[in-house]
């Protein structure tokens, strides 16, 4: 009976739970020269050949002096960089908005402004630009850049401003 006793207690007896299992070495990277290359860091500049570009890199405004359509020396830079732009991209389409101050009659102001926008599609004919890709509108006083009655709103709304109307990406 003892032996009986003896082998129901080795029986019962519980077995060491394994311990946990050996460590896996991390896989070895592979070397710097065969891993693939990070992507290139994305431009946070406008998209070349959008409005956005147009407005950046070449401009999209420019000024005149009161009651007049001449084209200011300041506003031939401008010009010549629209010009460029529009050669580089052949498939985009512009309207040019003449814009006047507020003094004078409405129908002065809008037969201003078509000399204003003609003077600026004829600068940019002049250039190269094909004129069937620039169309003209006078605004005349009817939509102001600045609401405001001191000589510098007037100046900021004695203007041409370039739209693009399609083509851009």
């Amino acid at each position: 009976m003892i032996g009986l006793a003896a082998a129901s207690l080795a029986a019962c007896q519980s077995r060491p739970k394994p311990g946990p299992a050996p460590a896996v070495p991390p896989p070895t990277t592979a070397p710097p020269e065969t891993m693939p290359s990070a992507p290139p860091p994305v431009s946070e500049g406008p998209l070349p050949g959008s409005a956005q570009d147009f407005v950046i890199n070449a401009g999209d405004r420019v000024y005149f002096d009161f009651d007049s359509y001449e084209l200011r020396d300041d506003a031939r830079p401008v010009l010549d960089a629209q010009s460029a732009w529009l050669q580089r991209y052949t498939g985009v389409l512009v309207r040019i908005e003449g814009n006047a101050d507020e003094r004078g009659t409405r129908e002065y102001n809008l037969a201003l402004g078509a000399r204003r926008s003609n003077s600026v599609r004829d600068y940019l004919v002049s250039r190269g630009i094909a004129a069937s890709r620039i169309a003209t509108v006078s605004y005349g006083k009817e939509q102001p850049i600045d609401p405001g009655t001191s000589e510098d709103a007037y100046q900021r709304n004695r203007n041409a401003h370039t739209a693009i109307t399609s083509g851009a990406r």
